[in-house]
């Protein structure tokens, strides 16, 4: 199969109105050739494209920066002598001076297909700078690595934030390409843009089921998004950061395993089974214990669960539910320690006053369900169904593949 950059630089034909123009990436380390050529190096070399800037989101252009509120300087592309502009940094939003610098705005971002991946925010900023500024977008394709499944509660009006940029479930199920033609659609924005498709994605294709397995390389992201296995469990393992329990940063397996150093990993597995067992399913739970060498817990001996999602023995697809099967986590260890402290309040993208575990799923809904001791399972799956049906819906128009 061919990305959209494959795709724009094998064909002549496509790049031809970029001619005398003046044109800017938005790119980072995994925006890549399929030989492993970063997308500004390998458009660089091409006679119709003059790149007079680049953009940088969360974790920079080509160098990463760990954890989250870690800002990344403007620079000067050493090789290339443009301007390098950051968008996580001194600003989020780009400013006019920096719209200025070009006429064509190439994106070419690797997704994990989470609302809470904050490129999709800046693709949206972006949209809507373009739109006021009259700039022309090219949105170069790339897989959502996790496919088509979608899952859990939307973002409500109101809970907008840099893990917000919109009412999308937690697991939206769409490429770059097709979030920018719902962001245009439902913001009603006046842009020109254009998205280089993929060709050959097989969205449903075992075993990659999203991913193409065998065929490219993986490359991160962001520092802690080393791997698919990752990618699938982390629309779910997400909701520990706004969590005091560890979700593996300092480990070689972040967002692939949960815990803390006072917890009984066998107690709440069994408490999960008990509650929900159906939530459990499409993958493998395994008590482990871990310490991290930074992040939560530092230098302490956490008990935990990792979530195994590579072995097609017991990885399931579509009966896979990351968001359901951390949700039941939480409730669990609520039944098991009514007063532990769970959730974690401090400063979390930007955000003082709210709650991180409510910013991250768009609400406060998720948060009072694990807190409310009458709350059952079937509660939140009958606001999430209703919720993940309507997005189904609601994005057909905008699908490619």
């Amino acid at each position: 199969m061919k990305f959209g950059l494959d795709r724009l630089i094998s064909d002549a034909a496509l790049r031809k109105p970029l001619a005398g123009r003046r044109i800017a990436l938005l790119a980072h380390p995994a925006s890549t050739t399929r030989d492993l050529t970063h997308s500004l190096d390998a458009l660089s070399a091409l006679p119709e494209i003059r790149f007079s800037a680049a953009f940088g989101p969360q974790h920079g252009l080509r160098g990463d920066k760990q954890d989250n509120m870690i800002e990344s300087p403007d620079f000067v592309d050493p090789q290339h002598g443009i301007p390098v502009f950051s968008l996580y940094g001194a600003v989020r939003r780009p400013t006019d001076a920096m719209l200025d610098t070009f006429d064509v705005l190439l994106v070419d971002l690797q997704d994990l297909g989470c609302r809470i991946y904050t490129f999709i925010t800046t693709l949206r900023y972006l949209l809507e700078a373009a739109a006021r500024h009259g700039k022309t977008v090219w949105i170069l394709d790339r897989p959502n690595p996790v496919g088509r499944p979608v899952e859990g509660l939307r973002l409500t009006a109101g809970w907008e934030s840099f893990v917000g940029a919109g009412p999308l479930p937690l697991r939206h199920g769409l490429t770059m390409g097709e979030l920018a033609r719902w962001f245009i659609a439902t913001l009603k924005l006046d842009v020109d843009c254009a998205v280089i498709t993929m060709a050959g994605w097989q969205p449903d294709a075992a075993p990659g089921h999203g991913w193409p397995l065998n065929e490219r390389s993986w490359i991160n992201p962001s520092p802690n998004a080393p791997n698919l296995s990752m990618a699938r469990c982390y629309a779910g393992t997400v909701m520990l950061e706004g969590t005091t329990l560890s979700e593996g940063r300092g480990t070689t397996r972040p967002l692939e395993l949960f815990g803390a150093p006072d917890i009984d990993a066998a107690a709440l597995l069994k408490e999960m089974e008990k509650l929900a067992p159906h939530w459990l399913t499409g993958c493998k739970l395994r008590p482990c214990w871990f310490e991290p060498t930074f992040h939560k817990h530092a230098g302490q001996l956490c008990q935990g669960i990792q979530i195994h999602v590579e072995d097609p023995a017991h990885y399931d697809h579509a009966a896979f539910r990351p968001w359901r099967l951390l949700a039941l986590a939480f409730k669990a260890l609520r039944r098991l320690r009514p007063d532990y402290p769970l959730w974690r309040d401090f400063p979390y993208e930007y955000e003082s006053d709210r709650l991180a575990i409510d910013l991250i799923n768009g609400s406060e809904l998720l948060r009072q369900w694990v807190d409310d001791p009458a709350a059952t399972p079937a509660d939140l799956d009958t606001l999430a169904s209703i919720d993940e049906a309507g997005w189904r819906e609601e994005i057909k128009p905008f699908r490619l593949y």
